[in-house]
């Protein structure tokens, strides 16, 4: 067993909560499992290397990042500094919408809460165990049956160097209810945290969804968005991600209610010796489930991209309709992709796609825009943004695409081709 992993275990075991029958079966699980090495499929091309160098007695350093402001969106602010929620609303929250800290509840909203959360988070995730052993503070964010959220909810997470953060968030949305989730990860301090955020569909209800895994430098970024989706529940999800010494992602999507609707969208820059590890599994158990799932990702100098997306189609799953496509672009040849799309079929009436294409940036296309007089830098942003940017385009929130747009043309200039 890995020392890190001897040592979380250790400390989750002195913890005494109201979470302790949750935390105690993660603490049961972990016990019994190998740390994963190359030889682990799921980990093949991403080491641990960078987690195992923390130690849990490490002196924290002051807090220095503080909440994006983001013009034109006006969200409700959930806030986790350093593994604790900070969430203080001023005036009423909107009809319908409670957000609930658990550590602050009563017994009854505790014991509630304990069948809700690790419900949809499946039990293989590793670090999602590690998240139920030590999570410090959970918040759980309900949506009523047919109420409609205007106002997004943003969830963002803070961490000082050294820090070795667990956040978790349970969302549930009742039927035909509507919101926007925003999940905001930021800085380049030499951190680790684990962030899941479990999330319940009922039926005929809308999510709009935002990862942005914008941690990078030294931090080390270990999480996971798992949802749930009832009958005809809709949702559209967009990730986006920057590399760092480790940043790792489990997105899983259950359709467990017919005629469900899943679209994802992930787009992830990545440049000098950064890594970015995305899993996705899609699950249809239940017939006329829908799916469409979009990945594209750049890597410069010598990072190191992973993408693995299974799309499982069950036995009873008839009438699905399931596409998956991958592309890729190579701006170095120290650069490295490493890319899995699969497709597990046990039904025979579906139609289902899949497909991946790695790629080198177009030099001929670059000498071209530079002969006209076009700088390298500026060259490679227009090159480099109209890959992505009809991802950026689905977005429906429209303030987030214009705060967005200005950053990525930032990492696109500074990203190094060779």
């Amino acid at each position: 067993m890995s020392k890190w992993l001897a040592n979380a275990i250790e400390q989750a075991s002195s913890k005494q909560d109201w979470f302790q029958p949750l935390r105690a079966q993660a603490i049961q699980s972990l016990a019994e499992i190998t740390w994963p090495t190359r030889k682990t499929e799921a980990w093949k091309y991403t080491s641990l290397r960078a987690v195992e160098r923390f130690k849990q007695e490490a002196e924290i350093k002051k807090l220095r990042d503080s909440v994006t402001t983001i013009d034109e969106f006006d969200a409700i602010e959930l806030v986790f500094e350093n593994g604790h929620c900070q969430f203080q609303q001023i005036g009423d929250l909107p009809k319908g919408l409670t957000i609930v800290k658990l550590n602050e509840a009563s017994s009854e909203m505790q014991s509630f809460a304990l069948q809700k959360f690790s419900s949809v988070k499946p039990k293989r995730h590793l670090f999602g165990l590690i998240n139920d052993a030590l999570v410090p503070d959970l918040v759980y964010i309900k949506v009523a049956d047919q109420a409609v959220i205007d106002k997004p909810i943003r969830i963002t997470s803070l961490l000082s160097e050294q820090a070795q953060v667990h956040t978790r968030v349970f969302v549930e949305l009742g039927q035909q209810a509507k919101a926007c989730i925003v999940e905001h990860y930021k800085g380049e301090l030499e951190c680790l945290n684990t962030g899941f955020i479990e999330y319940s569909l009922a039926n005929e209800s809308c999510l709009e969804h935002y990862r942005f895994a914008l941690q990078s430098g030294k931090a080390v970024s270990i999480g996971g968005s798992h949802f749930e989706l009832a009958e005809c529940a809709d949702l559209n999800s967009t990730v986006v991600g920057f590399g760092s010494d480790l940043s790792r992602l489990d997105i899983d999507v259950i359709h467990s209610g017919e005629r469900a609707f899943a679209k994802l969208n992930a787009f992830y820059l990545l440049d000098n010796k950064e890594t970015f590890d995305l899993h996705t599994t899609i699950e249809h158990a239940v017939p006329n489930g829908t799916t469409e799932e979009n990945v594209r990702i750049i890597a410069g100098d010598k990072a190191k991209a992973v993408f693995n997306g299974r799309i499982h189609i069950h036995r009873d799953a008839q009438k699905t309709l399931a596409e998956l496509n991958n592309r890729n672009l190579l701006m170095s040849h120290d650069a490295e992709i490493n890319t899995k799309p699969e497709l597990e079929i046990y039904a025979d009436d579906v139609r289902c796609a899949h497909g991946a294409t790695v790629a080198e940036i177009d030099k001929k296309a670059m000498y071209y825009l530079q002969s006209r007089g076009v700088p390298k830098e500026q060259a490679q942003v227009m090159l480099n943004f109209g890959f992505i940017n009809e991802l950026i385009d689905e977005m429906p929130n429209q303030a987030l695409a214009q705060w967005l747009r200005p950053q990525m043309k930032k990492r696109f200039a500074a990203m190094k081709v060779k």
